[in-house]
């Protein structure tokens, strides 16, 4: 993936402790023609203003590469998270359920997809076709797009009513999933810790010990988990019963299109 426009204070959070490196400058390409220039239209300064570059913190261990920035300021992520508490129409009934170990359970969550049309995804034992995109998740959508560089034509909408709800520890390794692709995860509301924990340091007797990486997610920002990621690292939003607020994710893809 090409990297970000803008990346500053490149850090690792583990459990404990933070390391901060250099701040990198930056880059830029091209020839500057020289002579007179045009000046902007004021519908261009306050689009730039507006969609100024967001500042990256980039977060790496061994096979892990991830950057987090806060997209939205309060004001607008606020009003992201009113619309799609209004909009959003999640699963109900069997598709609330999801197969672990063979049982079927209740998901401790809400979940919704959305997308393009003429795309499938299996997750948990279900295979699913999005419903069209609405606007609020268009504009989202959107403006990933345009801070990364990526086109993403589906999303999973998690809702956590509290800090009791959560998701465990699970890669996300479909085999819907365009190959080499990164995955956005966007944030609203209650601001939650997440974990990455690396596939050989988990279970009672792990063969080896990798430190596990935390990162809050908090209102209006985004993480990308770029490539290997989700091929060395499971990620997971765990209790937290001191957290009374909703907190709603939207997970971007981009997945293949079923094969006909």
């Amino acid at each position: 993936m090409e990297r970000f426009l803008v990346k500053r204070a490149q850090d690792h959070v583990g459990e404990g402790q933070q390391q901060e490196q250099n701040e990198e400058e930056p880059v830029t390409s091209g020839k500057d023609p020289g002579g007179p220039r045009k000046r902007p239209r004021r519908e261009t300064l306050e689009r730039a203003t507006h969609e100024a570059a967001p500042s990256w913190r980039h977060i790496r261990a061994e096979g892990l590469d991830c950057d987090y920035t806060v997209l939205f300021g309060k004001a607008e992520a606020d009003g992201i998270f009113q619309e799609l508490e209004k909009e959003v129409e999640y699963f109900t009934g069997a598709l609330a359920r999801v197969l672990v170990f063979g049982k079927w359970h209740n998901v401790p969550r809400k979940q919704a997809t959305y997308g393009d049309a003429g795309l499938t995804y299996t997750f948990s034992g279900l295979t699913l076709s999005p419903k069209p995109w609405i606007p609020v998740l268009e504009r989202v959508r959107d403006r990933v797009s345009g801070v990364t560089g990526q086109t993403f034509n589906f999303v999973l909408v998690n809702r956590y009513k509290d800090g009791c709800d959560h998701i465990g520890e699970h890669r996300d390794d479909e085999r819907e999933l365009a190959p080499g692709s990164p995955i956005a995860s966007v944030s609203f509301g209650a601001c939650r810790d997440f974990f990455f924990r690396h596939k050989e340091s988990r279970g009672k007797n792990p063969c080896r010990r990798v430190e596990v990486v935390r990162v809050q997610l908090a209102h209006g920002s985004l993480l990308m988990m770029n490539p290997p990621t989700n091929t060395h690292w499971y990620h997971s939003l765990p209790v937290r019963k001191k957290v009374l607020a909703p907190r709603v994710n939207l997970t971007f893809r981009k997945v293949l299109p079923t094969k006909k």
